[in-house]
């Protein structure tokens, strides 16, 4: 079984390593010329202040427009501050009956609950070299900063705040939690500006999510979004973080690690390790295999989440992200509870 995706060979530029990106005209990359629709922004094409304030607006705008209404956005449960009483129905939960308007008025009524408004969300954000690669729409680093701000588009409100540990197995930097929109933009503003990692350094996204084991933290919501690539040792600091907190995890996929397109003999390089590897994608048998392969350690990756308790959110490289975020709140929404996924 293929334990880690390669990225494709990119070209040299001195230590740091660029990713990869094909351009979207580009065979094989399963985006055809001039189908931008969905794609988050590229924070190599520009100003990062100008490409954030594009990714902001379209945030605001699809989300606000397709979650109309009272709804609890990503925080699972309804909570525990008391609301109005309402008329009984079958399947509620009794342990919420209002014994004293029901005697008022005969008529069994239930107590509904308020869902809590000051909540504290932790973001752990996989930028390891791994996520410097992309061959559809944008790269997978893109695609990890358009989830955070759709994160904090969907958590920072009413005093809620909301912090970082950002990792790229170089360097860790942590973000405090602060409330307001101003904090969570200059918040993205920084996770944008860390620098990519050098080739040939591996994520360590264990060591991160351990940096908010300890000292515990006020009981809230832990968001990782990473592609959760090589090894596995980071599923036992998720299910002692699911003891304390609600867990989302945001899985980061490029088409290009589940499928192998027919392009003949492909020199590839793995970012995180620098080994260099020849792929012969003209026999079909291999592609076949590696399709397998791929499709096995995502099954893996989901149980493991599964098992943490983590609610489990998939973004592609090739899809209309913003629309996969709209269809996961929906399905929460209805469950009302933690562990949907897609």
């Amino acid at each position: 079984m293929i334990r880690r995706r390669r990225a494709a060979q990119p070209p040299p530029s001195g230590p740091e390593h660029p990713g990869l990106l094909l351009h979207p005209a580009t065979p094989g990359s399963g985006v055809e010329p001039g189908d931008d629709d969905g794609a988050p922004p590229r924070f190599t094409d520009g100003p990062a202040d100008v490409l954030l304030r594009r990714l902001e607006l379209t945030v605001r705008r699809r989300l606000d427009g397709l979650l109309q209404g009272d709804h609890l956005g990503l925080v699972p449960g309804s909570g525990s501050e008391a609301g109005d009483s309402r008329t009984y129905h079958p399947g509620d939960d009794v342990r919420r009956m209002d014994w004293p308007v029901t005697a008022r008025t005969q008529v069994p009524h239930v107590r509904e609950t308020i869902a809590d408004r000051e909540l504290e969300t932790w973001a752990v954000v996989d930028l390891s070299a791994s996520l410097d690669f992309g061959t559809a729409k944008c790269q997978k680093r893109d695609l990890a900063i358009a989830g955070l701000a759709a994160v904090g588009h969907l958590t920072v409100h009413g005093g809620n705040r909301l912090g970082a540990v950002v990792t790229t197995g170089e360097r860790v930097d942590r973000y405090p939690a602060m409330p307001g929109r101003l904090a969570a933009e200059r918040l993205l503003r920084s996770v944008v500006a860390t620098p990519r990692a050098a080739s040939g350094r591996r994520g360590d996204l264990a060591a991160a999510l351990e940096t908010l084991r300890r000292p515990e933290r006020r009981r809230g919501l832990v968001v990782v979004i990473s592609d959760f690539l090589g090894d596995s040792d980071w599923e036992r600091p998720l299910r002692g973080l699911s003891a304390r907190h609600e867990i989302l995890a945001i899985e980061v996929v490029d088409p290009r690690e589940l499928e192998l397109p027919d392009v003949g003999l492909l020199t590839v390089v793995d970012p995180e390790s620098g080994q260099t590897l020849e792929v012969p994608t003209g026999d079909a048998e291999f592609r076949a295999r590696f399709a397998e392969g791929a499709q096995k350690q995502r099954e893996q990756v989901g149980r493991a989440l599964r098992r943490a308790g983590a609610g489990h959110l998939r973004l592609r490289t090739d899809r209309d992200w913003l629309m996969d975020v709209v269809r996961f709140v929906a399905e929460r929404r209805r469950a009302g509870s933690g562990g949907a996924s897609r």
